[in-house]
């Protein structure tokens, strides 16, 4: 039997730590990958500190494994941005980092995937509704989508899924940071935000043999705030 690795970006916190903590609690052993450390104590769990766009590092990090079984893009960031506020930096570290980033990560991991492994790219609602002030982020999170499928067809030679999640409103120190969780709870029709063990338990799920024909596609998980 093919032991279980899993790499993991954004895992220092939010859905990312949640994500890398389910897998271990499922038995993967799991590879983090943060700008900054992970507070993860587990004999499994290893975490590269390093910027998700670094693909020399990250390389260079992963010579000595074997092999992956899934590859999880959930680093991420999303300032907000307006027509009037937006920078050219700002452009290029929102672009460079969710879709440059997921891309350069992909890259690195592909010769270590095996047959039948599975890649779960991290979108949002925001790809497929207006979210005010988040010009630029919602455009890197539609392009996510779009990569999603182009992967998904590049890759299915080899045997290798590639699916997306586009999570809604999530209880992560980020999205608490914003002031508008709380708001945001009394619109989505099942009453609250989700935990990131929710969005954790689907990228555990895409990554198991109960999505073994399930490619190209990007999940929605908003608690029925954003139908499509």
């Amino acid at each position: 039997m093919t032991t279980k690795n899993a790499l993991v970006t954004g895992t220092s916190s939010g859905m990312g730590l949640a994500t890398a903590e389910y897998l271990l609690a499922q038995g993967w052993n799991v590879i983090g990958v943060d700008i900054n450390a992970t507070d993860i104590s587990h004999e499994n769990f290893r975490c590269i500190v390093t910027d998700i766009t670094n693909q020399e590092v990250l390389t260079a990090e992963l010579k000595e494994i074997e092999h992956l079984t899934l590859v999880a893009n959930i680093a991420g960031v999303f300032p907000p941005s307006t027509l009037d506020t937006m920078t050219f930096e700002q452009y290029r570290r929102i672009f460079d980092v969710n879709v440059w980033g997921t891309l350069a990560v992909i890259a690195v991991a592909r010769p270590l995937l095996v047959e039948g492994s599975a890649i779960v790219n991290f979108a949002s609602v925001d790809a497929f509704t207006v979210s005010p002030g988040q010009l630029l982020y919602g455009a890197s999170k539609a392009a996510v989508v779009m990569l999603t499928k182009e992967l998904a067809l590049e890759l299915a030679p080899m045997k290798i899924r590639v699916n997306a999640i586009a999570p809604g409103w999530v209880s992560t120190p980020s999205n608490a940071a914003t002031g508008r969780m709380a708001a945001a709870a009394h619109s989505i029709p099942l009453g609250r935000v989700a935990q990131p063990e929710e969005i954790a338990a689907w990228v555990h799920l895409l990554g198991s043999d109960l999505a073994s024909f399930m490619s190209g596609e990007t999940i929605v998980l908003s608690g029925g705030d954003v139908m499509r």
